[in-house]
């Protein structure tokens, strides 16, 4: 089994100009040879590419040889995914989205795929051409071998996302539950069929306005001085940490259903849709249903678990949980359900209610809730 275990770095200043080179190289590599491609008389090669990096781009940009070979032999790699991606689209018909530059600071990164040139020892990370060994701030939660390492440069920090085969990865540690159903929403982040809500992120309005404040800062700086790249930065660092604490919400959440329930059943929400209400779509993008969906689904698929996506018209909010009635004239304004057979429920509640059984009803009758299940 590979599971990857993305750990911050603490290297030292030293240490953060050869990372920084590294980015850089690779970066410079990808970028000429998208260049040499987009040439009307270069048609795309992997084996031209190789070619085209040997012969030219090796001798011309002799700095390369400052860092380890494979970080920029790997650009020849990314090229080419990115390229099959672009012919997979088009043959879809698909947006095409054709390769594009890499920009400085945008997400810069590098990989070592062959264990041979990096090495994982406790709390220290070596790589090729780098004398030192780099500081980890916390080791692997795995045991097993080292297959490749990523490193990455976020809003100023460093990243080592460390890819490993092993096989002391238990799934089923855990006594889980039959099955929930979860409602989405942006007052309440989730609601489960089984009474338990995970709340939104509550420190977005304090971030927006620290946000904007800094933005304004920055219209007052002078374009290419200090003072200016200093204010740049900071807007980078808080864009990064709203990402961190969205993410932290969303792993929580998928972590708890998938460590604690067999069957688990949420919505199909067109997001994009959503996202033309002006009013909420601030809310909704922050929220990241998109993000948490894949989330759901692959760590259901790590520890077996079955993920039910119910049908986007299904009317989950509009159903009446105990008696199935649909309840056409119930509004957003409405957040108390209640039915004329006497059910009264929280409206989210009772889409959970709800999607719990679509997701019993879907893979087999016999698997619907005992009121014990319940």
């Amino acid at each position: 089994m590979l599971l990857a275990h993305k750990i911050e770095l603490r290297p030292t200043p030293e240490q953060m100009v050869y990372l920084d080179k590294a980015c850089g190289s690779k970066r410079h590599c990808y970028n000429q040879l998208l260049a040499h491609f987009l040439k009307p008389e270069n048609k795309w090669s992997k084996n031209e590419a190789y070619q085209h990096y040997i012969n030219v781009l090796r001798k011309e940009f002799d700095w390369y040889n400052e860092v380890s070979s494979r970080v920029t032999r790997n650009a020849i790699d990314d090229l080419d995914t990115a390229f099959k991606h672009f012919f997979r689209r088009v043959k879809a018909k698909q947006k095409a989205g054709f390769p594009r530059f890499k920009k400085k600071d945008l997400r810069d990164s590098f990989a070592l795929r062959e264990s041979a040139k990096f090495d994982v020892i406790g709390r220290e990370l070596r790589i090729e051409k780098l004398k030192t060994k780099i500081e980890l701030r916390q080791p692997l939660r795995f045991q097993g071998i080292a297959k490749q390492v990523t490193i990455s440069k976020r809003a100023g920090k460093y990243f080592a996302s460390i890819l490993v085969e092993t096989e002391d990865y238990n799934p089923n540690d855990v006594d889980r539950q039959h099955s929930v159903g979860v409602d989405f929403g942006i007052k309440s982040l989730a609601v489960l069929s089984m009474g338990k809500m995970f709340s939104a992120n509550q420190k977005l309005k304090a971030s927006l306005k620290k946000l904007a404040k800094l933005q304004r800062n920055l219209t007052k700086k002078v374009k290419w001085s200090n003072r200016r790249a200093k204010a740049k930065l900071a807007i980078v660092k808080l864009h990064f940490r709203i990402a961190r604490q969205r993410q932290a919400l969303l792993h929580e959440l998928s972590d708890y259903l998938t460590k604690n329930f067999d069957v688990i059943t949420i919505e199909d929400l067109n997001v994009k849709g959503m996202l033309k209400n002006r009013k909420l779509s601030r809310a909704i993008s922050d929220a990241g249903f998109g993000y948490l969906r894949q989330m759901i689904e692959y760590k259901a698929q790590l520890r077996n678990c079955v993920v039910v996506v119910a049908n986007r018209f299904f009317p989950s909010s509009k159903t009446c949980s105990c008696c199935g009635k649909v309840k056409t004239n119930l509004s957003l304004a409405d957040r108390t359900f209640t039915c004329e057979c006497g059910f009264s429920a929280d409206r989210d509640l009772n889409a959970a209610l709800n999607l719990n059984q679509y997701g019993l009803d879907t893979l087999q009758p016999d698997l619907k809730c005992t009121p014990e299940q319940s």
